[in-house]
């Protein structure tokens, strides 16, 4: 059977929950992949209020969609994040941030996570996606130089931060999908093993692939599914389009997403260089069977037609393997 097609919420949280799954029912999605903001969902009353988790799973049900994850991105990149600036008090709540104190800051998004891994239980969801956040992002340059020892105090402080939080998603019976993306405790190839390994390989820290982030950094996606293939626990659906012309760099000039003098943009699933059919057959060949679910970002393009070709695109990819090898025809028998 093929794995459903989510849309995420994330980048229309200012659209009323009800009027969004009207819209990707319409387009033909299968489900969404809820985000824990705008009134999408909350995960305090989801965690307290069974009516309200009910509620939200009757509108779902209303427009005939399905529920695999929800993501709660914003607070789990407060968890282990420093500094700790106004970036983060713009996105998180405002209960998380609170009188602003840094590790006051950390302390309650942590909290905030342990809710969500209960409310995505109370959903009878298993998996939540998002980000950990990171104490050495601000080193990635490297210099001034930086010490091994305050890298491996890094991966410490992630593994002391967010242990307690997957024993919470151990008790509950949910697994946290980690992003691999710039700014987080793991970015890239090898930050994803170091990660790993900071927690032990625990069961509930998996990760979520978004190839999007891992064509600008020059990592080859379908690769990167081979190997973490016990790790995949959710898929992200974004395309990154490259343009190095010997001006335009890997780390954007700190210019605006959409600016033509950019290396690389984010664009609608489709658009961009991302080998979607080289990862669809790995996925096939690793026995990925969760979600697919299509991140829309494209600084030039009205998402309206963005999500709702995307969805199309995905499908044409989303085919099941064969049930017998091509070449058993052949024998004798």
């Amino acid at each position: 059977m093929p794995r459903p097609i989510t849309l995420f919420t994330g980048q229309w949280a200012d659209m009323p929950f009800e009027e969004l799954c009207r819209r990707a029912a319409e387009w033909g999605y299968d489900g969404l992949e809820v985000a824990c903001w705008g009134d999408h969902l909350d995960v305090r009353r989801a965690a307290a209020d069974d009516d309200y988790a009910a509620e939200r799973k009757s509108i779902l049900d209303r427009h005939g969609l399905g529920l695999w994850a929800i993501s709660n991105h914003l607070v789990g990149q407060a968890v282990c994040d420093d500094p700790i600036d106004q970036r983060h008090r713009a996105i998180v709540p405002e209960h998380v941030w609170g009188d602003g104190d840094p590790e006051g800051v950390r302390r309650r998004a942590a909290e905030e996570m342990k809710t969500t891994a209960r409310a995505a239980a109370k959903l009878g969801v298993d998996t939540v996606v998002g980000f950990t956040g990171s104490a050495i992002w601000k080193y990635v340059a490297m210099f001034p130089p930086v010490p091994q020892s305050a890298i491996e105090a890094g991966y410490a402080d992630f593994a002391e931060r967010w242990n307690p939080v997957l024993d919470v998603f151990d008790s509950a019976g949910v697994r946290f999908a980690h992003e691999v993306h710039p700014s987080e405790i793991a970015y890239d190839y090898w930050s994803t093993h170091a990660a790993l390994e900071a927690v032990g390989h625990r069961e509930a820290f998996g990760l979520n692939w978004d190839p999007s982030h891992m064509m600008w950094q020059g990592i080859e996606p379908s690769a990167f599914l081979w190997d973490f293939r016990d790790r995949i626990y959710h898929v992200d659906c974004k395309d990154t389009r490259q343009r190095f012309d010997g001006r335009n760099g890997r780390l954007s000039s700190h210019l605006p997403w959409g600016d033509p003098r950019r290396g690389w943009d984010f664009v609608s699933t489709g658009h961009g260089d991302v080998p979607w059919e080289d990862s669809f057959r790995v996925l096939n060949a690793i026995g990925y069977a969760g979600p697919i679910s299509i991140e829309w970002e494209d600084a030039g393009m009205d998402r309206l037609r963005g999500a709702a070709e995307a969805v199309g695109y995905v499908r044409n990819l989303n085919f099941d393997p064969p049930e017998a090898a091509f070449d058993a025809a052949f024998g004798s028998d």
